[in-house]
């Protein structure tokens, strides 16, 4: 096995109001969690303070093998915070004008034709929400159910919409329901492409990437959980745009983890992103790694995103499926199991115990992407099967 002795990897997390220092502090939690599993030791270095992307070392190291790996964190935060900054009414109305766009450019169709659970993953805030919308008016017009005088709305209103700020607004929150209408905020940005400030931002990473993978190492690993994945595709498709020999002579591995990139690609005007995942399933020096769960809602299981987004003859993603059942103890698995938000974060969460796929082995451990492509973790150093 040959180890990897110095890797780059540039993350794209995922939808969560999570800046750049609080993923180096999870990722810290979740390395501690997988050396204790595996038998290594890490050490996770403090970030550069002010700097974007989030920059850390993480120092890995076992018998028999030693690895160093820069880890550039892409985070969106910025994005998160001015679609969840506007007013609670500003932000239901973006949410449903979202929620029409993307079925107007037929997105809902072909989230129910490839992944039906998916499909109702995208029904649920708006229905969650026209039920609120909806016990507003009957609390609103029990005065003209009972045949009372007009002036009692001057309770009835006010009442309806208290109980919908104060009770329903706390109980939707449980389910995330705010921020998933900001999340479909950002796939029709990241589809349609027609937002100046997201469309500056995907800039800006672009040039900080080509900056973080101009760095010598043995293996680039180029890694993304949920819509981080199509920001990922839009940064890596840019750099190929720019530069098609950006990746010659270099290990590079495109992991994939519980992807949504075709929650964007899937609407019709996201032509230029489909084109990206092209380029990026056309590059010989590209490792694409597409790792899926059943259990986990909210990605496309078992569908092969290279071929759906146009490219059918192209090399396709390899398809890791693992279960999230395997990684964590019984009590743990239980705890978190009906939590399908919780459940989609674990492919960049520690694990409880030796699993088939490990994030923080993807990106700081000794084998590198490709090999795990090939066989997961089972050409692990033997040294490492103490503890």
């Amino acid at each position: 096995m040959q180890v990897i002795s110095k890797r780059v990897v540039l993350h794209f997390p995922g939808f969560e109001p999570l800046d750049g220092a609080a993923h180096r502090r999870r990722y810290e939690r979740s390395a501690k969690q997988s050396a204790a599993a595996w038998n290594f030791s890490t050490n996770v270095a403090e970030g550069a303070s002010g700097s974007y992307p989030e920059t850390f070392d993480v120092a890995a190291k076992g018998e028999g093998w030693e690895t160093v790996s820069r880890v550039h964190m892409f985070d969106h935060d910025a994005l998160v915070k001015a679609l969840r900054a506007k007013s609670v009414p500003n932000q239901i109305l973006g949410g449903f004008v979202s929620a029409v766009r993307i079925i107007y450019d037929r997105g809902m169709f072909g989230y129910f034709r490839h992944a039906w659970r998916f499909g109702l993953f995208f029904l649920f805030p708006f229905l969650m929400m026209i039920l609120g919308l909806s016990l507003i008016m009957t609390i609103s017009l029990v005065p003209e159910r009972l045949g009372l005088a007009p002036t009692h709305f001057l309770w009835s209103v006010p009442l309806g919409i208290a109980f919908f700020v104060f009770v329903f607004l706390r109980f939707a929150d449980r389910f995330y329901t705010l921020h998933l209408f900001a999340d479909w905020e950002m796939a029709v940005a990241m589809g349609r492409l027609n937002r100046a400030d997201f469309n500056e931002w995907l800039d800006h990473c672009c040039t900080a990437a080509a900056e973080a993978l101009a760095e010598e190492a043995d293996e680039y690993v180029i890694s993304s959980h949920s819509m981080g994945s199509t920001v990922a595709a839009h940064v890596v498709g840019m750099l190929l745009e720019r530069n098609p020999a950006m990746f010659d002579g270099k290990r590079v591995a495109f992991a994939t983890l519980g992807s949504a990139i075709l929650q964007c690609a899937l609407l019709q005007p996201a032509t230029q992103l489909r084109s990206r995942v092209g380029l990026i399933a056309g590059n010989n020096s590209v490792e694409w790694i597409d790792v899926q769960c059943l259990t986990d809602a909210i990605h496309f299981y078992k569908v092969p995103v290279v071929a759906v987004c146009g490219y059918p003859q192209a090399r396709p993603a390899s398809m890791i499926f693992i279960r999230v059942k395997q990684m964590l103890n019984a009590a743990h698995y239980e705890k978190i199991r009906r939590d399908f938000l919780r459940v989609h974060r674990q492919y960049v969460l520690g694990p409880d115990m030796r699993a088939s796929f490990d994030f923080t082995l993807l990106t700081a451990g000794p084998i590198s992407g490709h090999a795990f492509a090939r066989q997961g973790y089972a050409d692990m150093p033997r040294e490492s099967e103490g503890g």
